[in-house]
């Protein structure tokens, strides 16, 4: 983990440091600049390659695990998308004291509610 967040870190600044070279003297660009930025870019990309194939046996086992879990989940969420119906018809979730999380039903002739999710102030929503 720490390596990831150095190799942000690297990748961040490297931009901003190639931005902020002075010019060598006599106007033309210092060669040993150029050199440096190339190998911190070819480090970087080296430490990325690195993470990538450590973590490809974990991410392939994880997306082999998603799959089957989607394949067991899809005939109870078809279900449970029958039985409910249209969303429009409940109301908006409401947590209680204690914890327990209610989807109360709207009345017959009650208008239905807004098909968009409702946001909190600054856009965020409470999970």
């Amino acid at each position: 983990m720490r390596s990831a967040v150095l190799a942000l870190a690297l990748l961040a600044a490297a931009p901003a440091a190639a931005d902020e070279t002075p010019p060598a003297p006599g106007g033309a660009p210092d060669s040993s600049v150029e050199e440096g930025k190339s190998l911190i870019e070819r480090g970087v990309r080296l430490l990325f390659e690195g993470l990538l194939e450590e973590m490809e046996p974990a991410l392939r086992d994880m997306a082999g695990s998603l799959d089957r879990m989607a394949g067991e989940a899809e005939p109870m969420l078809r279900e449970l998308a029958r039985l409910m119906g249209d969303i429009a018809n409940y109301h908006p979730p409401e947590m209680l004291p204690n914890g327990d999380i209610l989807i109360r039903r709207r009345q017959p002739g009650e208008p239905p509610g807004p098909r968009t999710p409702q946001f909190g102030p600054g856009g965020e929503t409470e999970l």
